[in-house]
């Protein structure tokens, strides 16, 4: 049964981390530097009161308002966080009662970052193809600036907060979902990961905060991030990705039209697009109002790439996700005319 992509709508919080915001709290911080590296002018922060839940209800909110989709068609939610509002209940009920969804509908949480949107999409499509739901709500939702250390002027510059509410269904949308390929390699668990909070190590109020040679300070509580393992690892692996996705599509790379990758950071994706030899004008970037939302990046994208209308006219795009576990994921999408 085919499974396709009916509606995205996204939510940014209120609170806006400008990059002048940041040069002036960490003057050595160049604001043109970050600019040009990052990609990025902006990001959204959640305020404190404001958790993946509300996040979430906001953007379904708007998926509802905005493309005129009744709730009670609902039959299944799947909601990706890595930063859930309590470790027990699922988060997924908490919005399934918020949103006044029917109480006959599945619902459950997967935690997974920069791969979760396309991971959730093969849920969706696995759930659809399997005769199990017909309309599908895939929310991502992640507040990393909770877990990111004030003086941490690294990762405050590249992460932002979103939600973003995506409907995949049974019935005709703007784009099929086709071909998946994935992969997993936990030994880069320690490059991107916030150690305690967790069964293994609990949240202490004795920690120390250290300062790396770059001058951002964190501690085990706080987001940590080796920047330059995560690069190397996008560099060996991205790539084969791309390669795998076209071929288990039977698709050359001249046949892709698109291509919306997380959006990671502008320097990054520069460097892998000119690895893979995709054309600038068949990548598309839009990260510079948000940064980088983690889940939320590839439907962010999407929905800003159908606005600017760059879904008119063309056949295939390629998603992939890549990131914190290691997990990386693709898929090849087609337009529906």
């Amino acid at each position: 049964m085919k499974a396709s992509i009916k509606a995205i709508s996204y939510y940014l919080p209120e609170a806006v981390l400008s990059n002048d915001l940041i040069n002036q709290e960490f003057p050595e911080w160049d604001i043109e530097k970050i600019s040009s590296k990052t990609g990025i002018s902006s990001r959204h922060i959640s305020a404190s009161d404001e958790f993946s839940s509300d996040m979430a209800v906001s953007a379904a909110e708007k998926l509802f308002t905005e493309h005129n989709i009744d709730r009670s068609t609902i039959d299944y939610l799947l909601f990706c966080t890595q930063s859930p509002d309590y470790f027990l209940p699922t988060t997924a009920c908490i919005i399934q009662e918020k949103l006044g969804l029917k109480t006959s509908i599945g619902a459950l949480d997967f935690n997974l970052g920069c791969s979760g949107f396309v991971y959730g999409l093969s849920l969706a499509k696995g759930l659809i193809a399997g005769g199990m739901a017909e309309n599908i709500l895939l929310i991502t939702s992640e507040t990393y600036s909770k877990f990111i250390h004030p003086k941490d002027k690294s990762n405050k510059t590249i992460f932002g907060d979103a939600a973003a509410a995506t409907l995949i269904t049974s019935e005709k949308g703007f784009c099929s979902i086709e071909n998946f390929v994935f992969g997993t390699d936990g030994k880069g668990a320690e490059n991107l990961i916030v150690k305690q909070g967790g069964m293994r190590f609990p949240v202490s109020d004795e920690n120390e905060d250290i300062k790396d040679e770059f001058g951002n300070i964190r501690n085990d509580k706080n987001l940590f991030m080796n920047g330059t393992e995560i690069f190397n690892f996008t560099g060996e692996f991205v790539p084969k990705l791309t390669e795998s996705i076209l071929e288990k599509s039977n698709l050359s790379k001249d046949d892709i039209d698109l291509y919306i990758f997380h959006q990671a950071n502008k320097y990054m994706l520069n460097h892998l697009r000119k690895k893979i030899k995709i054309p600038e004008e068949k990548f598309f970037i839009a990260m510079e109002h948000c940064g980088n939302t983690v889940s939320s990046t590839i439907p962010i994208a999407l929905y800003e790439a159908q606005k600017e209308e760059k879904l008119h006219n063309i056949k295939n795009l390629i998603l992939a996700g890549f990131g914190v576990g290691y997990s990386w994921a693709a898929c090849n999408l087609k337009i529906e005319q």
